[in-house]
């Protein structure tokens, strides 16, 4: 750990409070996350805590910001171990990781995808690089693999000028040289993906899960890669 004996002590604090943090938002639930009780369970005086930490919104906020670069980083590995060129694979490679990642941590995934936390909004110019690392990864793998010819997904034309001008800020901002079909399928595909884990992890399918979850996840991961026209 690099720096001074203090700066290897607070990063190591800081770390000890998101380490709790992240216990007491498993246990008690986000709307009840308190810094007296870090404090306690750190073993310290909540003022000490408060030298770190200004608010519970600042707790929620290294939470988030956590909870986004730890799936980030199961994304890059998973993506990392296949082949390129695999394409189809790259995407059920981001899939598996997504939902093995919200399984493992369902408050942290509750966190970043369910209800909002009442009274908290997280502030833009912290989370929206760390929350965006796992739409990036899937942007990346749609753009090459369109650059390849190796995807075509269905066209279906947009009539909306609103929506059109979306897509083409979005292809703006993301540099996406991709044409508005593929980008609706693009945003089809997330929301389809995180849709899919999001039912699993909330308990929508029902108790059993329509009996084999794993199972349920690979066939719509296939669907996914066959609507999106992936080769």
């Amino acid at each position: 750990m690099p720096g001074t004996p203090r700066d290897r002590a607070r990063a190591q604090t800081m770390s000890d409070i998101v380490r709790i943090g992240r216990h007491h938002l498993a246990t008690d639930g986000a709307a009840a996350l308190s810094l007296r009780a870090v404090a306690r369970d750190l073993g310290v005086v909540s003022s000490a805590v408060y030298r770190y930490v200004k608010s519970r919104d600042d707790l929620l906020t290294l939470l988030v910001v956590d909870g986004y670069d730890e799936l980030g980083d199961a994304v890059d590995a998973a993506v990392a171990a296949v082949p390129a060129d695999d394409f189809p694979g790259r995407q059920a490679a981001i899939g598996r990781a997504v939902r093995t990642w919200g399984l493992a941590e369902p408050a942290t995934y509750a966190l970043l995808f369910g209800s909002p936390v009442p009274g908290y909004e997280a502030p833009a110019e912290q989370t929206m690089g760390p929350g965006t690392r796992v739409v990036r990864a899937l942007v990346t793998l749609w753009a090459e693999a369109y650059a390849a010819g190796r995807m075509s997904p269905p066209t279906v034309e947009v009539t909306s000028p609103a929506l059109a001008a979306g897509f083409s800020a979005a292809r703006e901002e993301l540099d996406l040289p991709l044409p508005d079909g593929v980008i609706a399928a693009g945003v089809f595909g997330w929301a389809a993906l995180f849709g899919c884990v999001s039912f699993e992890i909330f308990g929508q399918y029902g108790d059993d899960a329509l009996g084999d979850p794993a199972a349920l996840f690979e066939h719509h991961l296939e669907l996914l890669a066959a609507v999106l026209g992936l080769r």
